[in-house]
């Protein structure tokens, strides 16, 4: 583990006092914050800092459509800018405004350099490899910081969260797994009372969602015992690097994903029969909330989106 990150040392150290290990996302999946933050505070920043007032309403539904409303719903920030930009680029209706989208090149060099994809890691390739491009990704995602300080406030949980846990509680060790910054989580957790379920909060300082699992279960706990919950295909991947089961939230479906799995799913996870069909037929679901193709006219005439490959 010697890449692991120092702040990690408290997952590696934990002590199973269960038999099953649960990791639960935050925000879109525990506490309702992902849409307000996207709404009302990276889309008017990509617009503010992009120059793309010229085609705010394309923007923005390019901007919903890559961070909420696909395949790609939950994407690393940066990953995202990059993202939008070649969307908005492909799309007709930009050319038909006559706006031009830049290629950004200097955006890329950081996505694929060996630079973490956070704040302090675009500060520090920025200090390496200075350009204007570099020094605008950092006043926007300062921009967004700023906008999410200020306006996202007394976001709670979804329905039927609170109640989950509860009936998690005797059986499972829970632990919030999220790329959210640790301040900004135990500050959400602590104010609406879900801390107090949950042995760990881990955040990116901690390392990716698979890394949170496999420091603090992997080896810890028998085969099968253990689940990560999520609420994007990022999620889904991340349980699949850990080797664990997933549980998916629904987009949109938020209330009835978390009442199924208190009501149905944790107790075939807890007998042992939540693998196999089971989990299949609800990832099967889940994916068909997220299309993986854009819903408007491309130059390039492809339509196809993928998930980029996130740096663990």
């Amino acid at each position: 583990m010697a890449d692991m990150p120092a702040a990690a040392q408290v997952l590696v150290d934990f002590v199973p006092t269960k038999d099953f290990f649960v990791g639960i996302d935050s925000d879109g999946c525990a506490m309702d914050a992902m849409d307000i933050k996207h709404y009302e505070c990276f889309t008017p920043s990509y617009i503010k800092y992009w120059d793309l007032q010229p085609i705010s309403t394309l923007a923005r539904e390019t901007a919903i459509f890559v961070n909420l409303k696909s395949v790609t719903r939950g994407l690393n920030r940066w990953l995202a800018l990059r993202q939008l930009l070649d969307l908005l680029r492909d799309r007709v209706e930009v050319a038909e405004r006559g706006v031009t989208i830049p290629e950004y090149p200097e955006l890329t060099q950081f996505i694929e350099s060996e630079y973490p994809l956070s704040d302090k890691g675009i500060a520090a390739f920025a200090a390496e490899n200075p350009s204007e491009t570099i020094d605008r990704a950092i006043r926007w995602g300062n921009g967004v910081n700023a906008m999410i300080a200020d306006m996202v406030h007394g976001c709670g949980p979804f329905p039927g969260v609170r109640e989950a846990m509860e009936a998690m509680f005797p059986f499972v060790d829970e632990m919030t797994v999220s790329a959210t910054p640790l301040h900004a989580l135990e500050k959400e957790w602590n104010e609406h009372g879900l801390a107090q379920y949950v042995h760990v909060i881990a955040g990116q300082e901690m390392g990716s969602k698979a890394q949170h699992v496999q420091y603090a279960a992997n080896g810890k706990y028998p085969d099968g015992h253990i689940m990560l919950i999520g609420d994007a295909p990022g999620d889904r991947d991340a349980a699949r690097t850990a080797g664990c089961l997933y549980y998916p939230i629904n987009p949109g479906k938020e209330k009835e994903s978390w009442k199924r799995f208190k009501d149905e799913a944790l107790g075939k996870f807890l007998d042992g029969t939540f693998a196999g069909e089971y989990q299949q037929a609800l990832i099967a679901e889940f994916e068909s909330y997220l299309p993986d193709e854009v819903p408007w006219e491309t130059i390039s005439g492809n339509k196809k989106v993928t998930m980029p490959k996130v740096k663990s």
